[in-house]
């Protein structure tokens, strides 16, 4: 198991709406606790409404400007900002920007073989009409 992640040793995971890599969970790191995403999200792609039953998550925006949601709310967050999902509350993040956003998503306790449990609900009501 690792100690520390290198970025140029960490192959990303490329998906329809951005990139991912995995910076600590429990296959890499053998973390029981912790799941650490550093995500990068295309201009006008996202990760669309989503909810991690068991799963408390902080998304801290690092680059760009990122549409947040949780639950119904929605806020832009810049460099610095960063929003806290409780478990169980759908939530989604778009880039609005013109270039690439940055987010680090922390997600604890550890769920399943990676750490990670996800429930997509963009297709479900209400979910699909917010964005209008």
């Amino acid at each position: 198991m690792r100690r520390f992640t290198i970025a140029s040793e960490t192959a990303p995971e490329t998906l329809d709406w951005g990139r991912l890599r995995w910076l600590c969970n429990p296959p890499s790191t053998g973390a029981k606790d912790l799941t650490v995403i550093d995500v990068t999200l295309l201009p006008g792609r996202g990760h669309n409404f989503h909810r991690h039953p068991d799963q408390e998550e902080v998304i801290l925006c690092v680059a760009g400007s990122v549409e947040q949601w949780v639950d119904r709310e929605k806020r832009i967050l810049g460099p610095g900002d960063s929003a806290f999902i409780p478990a169980d509350v759908v939530h989604a993040s778009f880039n609005v920007g013109d270039s690439e956003a940055k987010v680090v998503a922390i997600l604890g306790p550890c769920v399943g073989e990676v750490g990670y449990e996800v429930v997509e609900m963009g297709g479900e009501a209400p979910w699909n009409t917010l964005r209008g």
